[in-house]
């Protein structure tokens, strides 16, 4: 069985969603296209949503990462313009959001009233209260390794409805179905239904 890898920066991986990088040409797979907080040029804004708007292929499946990064030395102002613009873009393409988030869930929260398109917070990794909120404004989460070993978040898992689940892989070096044997295991369904939904989910937002 082959499990989909919703974010992941593994250029040649077939089944799932590429990060392509700030700077680069996109991948022949399916990919997600955006300015990442940390990679924001307060002083060459334009020509980086022209990049971004110019490698938009028919591979192109998300806009991101972008979002709010509390932790970045990049003024918060900023941040939130280069982010607004993204999310007009997504609405403009009809094409999801990858979320970045870091401290600042009340902010993209906030941000949610502009977006037309599913917003998905990728790599989540936070106590139940703010998967709550999240939840609560329709928002996805996407799960990676952190599951495998955090028991608080095994019990966040538990409480995310199914049809708002994504896993991934970001960064980290591991075998995804790892995470879909865990996942599985915590839900109690068997490995094919988890496989299942999370491909029905992707149509959905794929679907708008």
């Amino acid at each position: 069985m082959d499990f989909f890898d919703f974010h992941h920066h593994k250029e040649n991986k077939p089944l799932g969603i590429y990060n392509l990088n700030y700077g680069k040409t996109p991948s022949n797979h399916l990919y997600s296209i955006g300015i990442h907080p940390q990679d924001i040029q307060s002083d060459n804004i334009k020509n980086q949503i022209n990049w971004l708007k110019s490698n938009i292929t028919e591979n192109c499946f998300a806009i991101g990462e972008c979002g709010l990064d509390g932790l970045i030395s990049v003024e918060q102002k900023i941040q939130e313009e280069v982010f607004k613009k993204q999310i007009e873009i997504s609405n403009e393409l009809k094409k999801p959001l990858i979320i970045h988030c870091v401290r600042k869930f009340y902010e993209v929260i906030s941000f949610k009233k502009y977006a037309e398109q599913p917003m998905i917070i990728h790599g989540f990794n936070k106590k139940q209260s703010i998967a709550d909120d999240l939840l609560k404004n329709n928002f996805y989460l996407s799960f990676g390794k952190a599951v495998l070993y955090n028991l608080s978040l095994q019990n966040v898992l538990k409480t995310t409805p199914l049809d708002k689940i994504f896993l991934e892989t970001d960064n980290e070096d591991f075998n995804i179905e790892e995470l879909y044997l865990k996942i599985s295991e915590l839900k109690e369904i068997s490995l094919e239904q988890l496989n299942k939904q999370i491909l029905e989910n992707l149509e959905t937002i794929k679907n708008g």
